[in-house]
């Protein structure tokens, strides 16, 4: 099982190219890259460091806007919900990484729009099905909807995104990027829209070889551990390994 407490816990997905043997590279590897690390923050919040430059996801109301801010080429958002973006945390990020695109679904685009306080904040639309490349993140995105939380409420824009063919972020959703070998799934634990036998399926359709729990501020403590026995057998199903992340911890590829 990976350790990860305050140190990298590392695995080697095949669709990274590299494959270990007894600790050593296979004369069979056609494609080395450097190692993809996966940093952890408050909610659903992640950042992404390949090569020095960075990738961040869904940062929003519940998190902490983390230090390290600079090279940031890319920004995923998402869906419009403020716990998943701040003008305050896109302006900030922005400010000390001047070249990063925002790239969001059209619900994002009109509720930035909307906002006196994100005058300024530019967003490349983005939508189930495109792929595009900001370097050195291939980013391809899934689904299409939020997750129902009422039918009193209405069902916003949400996608999926998948980088670098590794790890898959599915925003507030169960969509499952179908024809994928999902090596590493941030997967959501708590919210209003969630069941925890609905994520617990969810998990089971993906079938990651490491999943993590994402989306953990809505549960207490005891909440967050209850989840992630469930979410733990779930990856299990599919002989994955389930590991937890505190704020700050992370994963290396």
């Amino acid at each position: 099982m990976p350790h990860v407490r305050r140190a990298a816990a590392h695995f080697a997905p095949e669709r990274r190219g590299v494959a270990l043997t007894a600790g050593l590279p296979s004369p069979t590897v056609t494609r080395l890259t450097q190692a993809m690390r996966v940093i952890k923050h408050e909610h659903a919040a992640l950042t992404v460091e390949e090569q020095g430059k960075r990738l961040m996801i869904d940062i929003g109301g519940f998190t902490v806007l983390p230090e390290q801010i600079a090279h940031v080429v890319a920004i995923v958002v998402t869906h419009e919900h403020p716990d998943h973006w701040t003008p305050e945390h896109l302006l900030r990020i922005q400010e000390v990484s001047p070249g990063a695109r925002i790239f969001a679904p059209q619900g994002v685009a009109n509720a930035i729009a909307q906002n006196p306080a994100a005058d300024g904040i530019e967003v490349t639309v983005v939508s189930p099905g495109e792929e595009l490349y900001v370097e050195p993140f291939t980013l391809r995105f899934f689904g299409g909807k939020h997750a129902v939380i009422h039918e009193s409420m209405p069902v916003v824009d949400n996608v999926g995104v998948l980088v670098n063919e590794t790890l898959y972020h599915p925003g507030d959703s169960y969509a499952v990027p179908e024809g994928v070998d999902v090596p590493l799934l941030a997967a959501p634990i708590g919210a209003p829209w969630l069941k925890i036998g609905e994520a617990m399926d969810f998990v089971l359709a993906v079938a990651p070889k490491t999943a993590f729990p994402i989306h953990e501020m809505t549960l207490s403590h005891l909440g967050q551990q209850m989840g992630h026995g469930r979410l733990a057998w779930a990856t299990e199903q599919g002989s994955g390994t389930f590991v937890v992340l505190e704020p700050g911890e992370h994963l290396d590829t």
